[in-house]
């Protein structure tokens, strides 16, 4: 677990945390960003062999923040990230998402990847990421594939 300021990030497993977790997901996705339930949802989820979760924790333990880390692919992929309105750019985000990619360089991972909407490129250019490929639309959103270069075994 690690702390930064009024709130902390860990590993979360599915099936204790996924109810709380999906209800941040639908908050950001669905609520606000229009992205179709059934798109968002995509089954992989209760998968701990394929998707390794974190959440971000309030200082009553409520979930505020959320992403995964899908472990089967060529390159691990982070997705999901999703913290809700009122504690964005607090640090919330950058916290999930060094802690998948400590994650991910824990499990020997010397690279990994994620699909970044275009307007959050710049948030992660500022952790680490760079642009890989042409922009794209995933879920009427246009995204781009971004990667960074890890230290396996830290």
């Amino acid at each position: 677990m690690s702390n930064a300021s009024s709130f902390t990030v860990t590993v979360a497993d599915w099936a204790t945390w996924g109810t709380k977790l999906a209800q941040v997901r639908e908050t950001v996705f669905v609520g606000e960003q229009g992205v179709p339930a059934a798109i968002e949802a995509d089954g992989l989820d209760g998968d701990s062999a394929r998707c390794l979760h974190v959440a971000a924790l309030d200082a009553d333990q409520n979930v505020i923040g959320t992403a995964r880390l899908l472990l089967d692919k060529p390159l691990p992929r982070i997705g999901r990230m999703a913290v809700l309105k009122k504690h964005r750019r607090t640090g919330v985000g950058a916290a999930l998402l060094e802690l998948l990619c400590d994650e991910a360089a824990r499990r020997g991972n010397a690279r990994v990847t994620l699909h970044a909407q275009t307007h959050a490129s710049g948030f992660y250019y500022h952790h680490g990421f760079l642009s890989h490929e042409a922009e794209f639309f995933e879920a009427g959103i246009p995204h781009q594939e971004m990667r960074r270069e890890l230290r396996p075994g830290t």
